[in-house]
């Protein structure tokens, strides 16, 4: 199965995700779109209600998406999620390389090309993985001095970030997430939801 791999916090997923998913899917030809939540991302400080509840929200928005599905991995490593790592663990696993066939894509979106040289192992990530670029930010092509393609996804300016902040303020979010999401969300009271 020809998979690409969307990684992120996911916290929370929200609609942006699974639209550039189906995006990649109809533009790019693979069969499947594996998302995988970071345990610890590397690159940002997040307002975190644990790894085990954003899979569990990740888990819950993909239900009736058969081209869809969640890998744990990076979560049961327990340490910082390093790109490189997962790809090379995909590969090796026994449990998870059934779900790739070749090499697989890597989607990221265009806010990190800048600081892309900054990863762990660009030069191998590149030559183990098809790197695919999304419109995140900007409405047009950022140059990258390393192999990729670009997705021309629609441009939709929602960012977890946003979502947390407006959930925490009190203001209308419900439309952004997937409503088993929004349930999740609400029953447990994340990023300071208030019933009343």
């Amino acid at each position: 199965m020809k998979t690409a791999i969307l990684g992120g916090s996911f916290n929370p997923v929200h609609i942006g995700h699974l639209i550039l998913a189906e995006e990649v899917l109809s533009q790019c030809g693979y069969d499947q779109i594996l998302f995988i939540p970071a345990n610890i991302p590397p690159h940002k400080s997040i307002d975190d209600p644990g790894p085990h509840i954003r899979l569990e929200m990740l888990e819950a928005a993909i239900k009736g998406y058969p081209s869809f599905a969640v890998s744990d991995c990076e979560i049961l490593r327990k340490s910082v999620s390093y790109t490189i790592d997962t790809i090379r663990q995909l590969k090796t696993d026994a449990g998870l390389k059934g779900q790739m066939d070749g090499k697989p894509g890597l989607i990221i979106g265009d806010d990190l090309l800048a600081g892309f040289f900054e990863w762990k192992e660009p030069h191998s990530l590149v030559k183990e993985a098809e790197i695919i670029v999304a419109h995140r930010q900007f409405p047009y092509r950022l140059s990258l001095s390393y192999p990729h393609r670009y997705v021309e996804n629609t441009l939709i300016p929602i960012s977890s970030s946003e979502v947390r902040a407006r959930i925490s303020a009190g203001k209308a979010w419900h439309s952004l997430v997937p409503q088993m999401v929004q349930h999740i969300i609400e029953q447990k009271g994340l990023y300071g939801f208030s019933a009343s």
